[in-house]
């Protein structure tokens, strides 16, 4: 009887013994860098590292763009306060030219009337103009805006 009991005590320890092998296998190929989940969790650490490094660099570029926003913006208002004086300026001139203004000024109408005349539906009519989000001010020529 006790050589019945070695004998499956035997068997037994080889058959667990078998089992850890066949385990030990699974998980070296569960943890083979290249294929399995290892190499899954090395690639995303790479990823991860990568996007920190970007994302690094994306602070660091909007922080450069707000700084030249923040300047822009108070140059703007600077100017806009010297455009503010400038117009307040202006109605301390006298008015000379009035004379050559109010024809100019009479020719214009003159042509809007003889454009609108020829053109039943008004441009504004047809279609809505979207309200700039753009530039307020535009630098005109000079050369172009005298009167002769």
């Amino acid at each position: 009887m006790d050589i019945i009991a070695d004998i499956l005590l035997a068997a037994g320890a080889l058959g667990a013994g078998f089992y850890c092998l066949v385990l030990s296998r699974r998980l070296k190929r569960f943890n083979d860098l290249e294929k399995g989940v290892g190499g899954a969790v090395a690639v995303l650490s790479a990823q991860v590292d990568d996007l920190n490094k970007s994302l690094q660099s994306a602070q660091q570029v909007s922080d450069g763009s707000s700084k030249a926003l923040q300047q822009l913006t108070g140059r703007a208002e600077s100017v806009a306060q010297r455009l503010e004086l400038m117009m307040a300026s202006m109605h301390d001139i006298p008015d000379t030219g009035a004379a050559p203004a109010a024809a100019a000024t009479a020719a214009e109408d003159e042509a809007m009337a003889t454009a609108y005349e020829a053109d039943p539906q008004p441009a504004a009519e047809t279609q809505e103009e979207p309200k700039s989000s753009g530039l307020m001010f535009v630098r005109h020529n000079r050369s172009q805006n005298r009167v002769a």
